[in-house]
This record gives structure tokens, sequence and C-alpha cells, in this order.
């Protein structure tokens, strides 16, 4: 049976989901071997570039302005200090830098211009350059591309059967517009989800399934466990247990065998045998740096000190453009 499919059933998904863990995690490594260099992570790392009073009504985050967190809202940063902080980033290690907005969608006015003029210097640093604003146009997507943007992060979140629970100023729909948008514009598609909503197994099988039916499967899929902070309405969620992260990257790792799987939020609750085991069912990416948009996140240095005693390297930057090249010769 061929591995890179895009017609997997949800029966299918279902069965690899439901499988034994330490068997699951077995025949997950086995195809990340295949398809990826096993001990090698990539280093990202996310700034909030413009924080907080979002018109959303995303029931986890912080920064809608319905909620009263602890989030301070913050104006669109300048250039400048959007490239110190990329500067500083890559000299830590990272290799991609992504730039979240808490926009609910782009505008073309002066704050998108700024952020096309961010992209263009941050991609001249020899960094994949990531953005997340919101839901963006076709015609929005085309720009960031020419301005250099490497990928765009627009996650599902959950299933669409669980959706309208979590958010109801958007559709599931629009989700899945954004992603075309993305894709259409040959913009490296970042999408993925997050655990620990109230959702049931079966919204998590949902929603993998819809993102390994895509025409072409997203090349970075993050999986975000739900850091439940104060004054949102998941505030008091249970934490999600570290099994199920793992039973989701292997899940995920099966299902897309060549897409970067993203540990993502909830990190910075993990012990190192727990993220060792997350690595070991797929993962090959993590966020570095003391936050994730607003949200705590380990710094640099124990995730260097991480990396040293498993043995981990650091992914370089757009390397699947190199492995396309290397291939077309």
């Amino acid at each position: 049976m061929k591995e890179i499919r895009n017609d997997w059933t949800k029966s299918e998904i279902a069965q690899i989901y439901h499988t034994p863990l330490l068997e699951l995690v077995f025949r997950a490594a086995e195809i990340h071997r295949k398809y990826q260099t096993p001990n090698e992570v990539q280093v990202c790392t996310l700034l909030s570039i413009k924080t907080g009073g979002c018109p959303e009504d995303c029931a986890y985050c912080p920064q809608a302005a319905r909620y009263h967190t602890d989030v301070t809202v913050h104006k669109l940063m300048e250039v400048d200090e959007v490239i110190e902080s990329a500067k500083k980033a890559k000299e830590a290690g990272s290799t991609r830098f992504c730039m979240g907005a808490a926009w609910r969608e782009v505008k073309d006015n002066a704050d998108f211009d700024k952020v096309l003029e961010m992209v263009k210097h941050i991609n001249k640093l020899d960094m994949e350059v990531c953005c997340t604003l919101g839901m963006l146009t076709e015609e929005q997507a085309q720009k960031l591309k020419d301005a250099g943007l490497y990928a765009y992060n627009h996650n599902l979140d959950t299933s669409e059967n669980h959706y309208s629970n979590i958010i109801t100023t958007r559709t599931y729909q629009h989700r899945l517009e954004t992603l075309k948008h993305i894709r259409n514009s040959g913009i490296s598609v970042c999408s993925g989800g997050i655990i620990g909503l109230g959702e049931s197994e079966e919204d998590r099988i949902d929603m993998l399934y819809t993102l390994a039916t895509l025409p072409e499967h997203p090349e970075s899929v993050p999986v975000n466990a739900l850091v439940p902070v104060e004054g949102t309405p998941l505030e008091n969620q249970p934490l999600v247990d570290t099994f199920d992260m793992v039973r989701m990257i292997a899940t995920a790792r099966i299902l897309m065998p060549k897409s970067m799987v993203r540990l993502s939020a909830g990190r910075v609750r993990m012990s190192m045998e727990a993220q060792a085991l997350c690595f070991m069912a797929g993962a090959n990416s993590i966020f570095a740096g003391d936050k994730l948009l607003t949200t705590p996140n380990p710094e640099y240095n124990e995730d260097k000190k991480m990396f040293d005693i498993l043995g981990l390297t650091a992914r370089k930057p757009f390397k699947e453009e190199l492995n396309i090249t290397v291939n077309a010769k």
C-alpha cells in the first residue's frame, strides 16, 4: 500500500488512532525514518507582532477582546523592532520566524503594508518567514508570496462538527477557503489543531481526516495542547494527557509522512521524557523562546540542553526546497 495518500477514510484513520500506543509509536517511527531525518528537529520562533483586541470569540484565546485576561493590547510593532527580534531568534538557533497578529482577517491597509515590509527584510536573513494573520484573500496571499513569505499558518483548530462549540464568529468553511488561497499562491501551508478543547476522540480523528484528505497535505502540521488561560471560556479545561499528544503526533506522522509535524503549544508542561516520546512518534519541529504568542514556552537554553541529551540536530532552513532541487537533478 502506498504511504503518501489523500484518500484516507475515517474508519482507516480511527483504526490507526486506536492502535495500542507502543505499536503506534513504532509504526510512526518507521515511517518517520523513511521520509524524514529522524534526529533532525526544526527550531522555530513565534512572535506576537500585534497583540490582543481581536473581535473573534475563539473560546481558547486570551487575545479575544470580549474576554477579561491578563493580555495587554499592543498595536502592530514597528518594522525595526520585528527585524531585531528575528535576528536574535536566528542567533539563538531558530531557522523559521513566524509573526502572529491578533486579527480576524487581513485588511488592505497601512498595517498590511508594514507586515509586507517585515517579510521582505526577514527573508533576507536566510530564515523561513511565516505569518499567521487570520483569514486572507488569494490576492493578499499573492502579495505575501511576492514579498518572500515562505509559509502561512491557519489552523483548523478542531473538527468541523465541534467547531461551532469553540468559535461562532467564522465558519469552518472560512478556514478551508483560506487554506485554498494559501495553496493557490504557492505559499507553504501550515495547518493543524488544538486538543483539549472538550472534543471527543472522534473529533480528533475527523480533524486529522480533513487535513490528510486535502488535495495536498499541509507542509506543516502543528499539534497543540490547550493551555487554559484564566478569563477564557475554557479556563477550567483539564490539562491534556501527554499520551494523547503522542497519539495525535504518531497518527499525523503516519497519515502525512512528508509533512513537518510540529510539537507546539503545551510543551512547557511536558517533561523531557515526554517530549522525547513525541520526537520518537514523529514530531520534528518545536517552537523555542519564552513565549508562544501570549502563553508560556520553554526557553532556548532548556531546549539546547534537551537537544544535547537526546542527540538532536537543528534542521537547516529551506530544506524542503533543497530536497526538491536535489531530486530534480
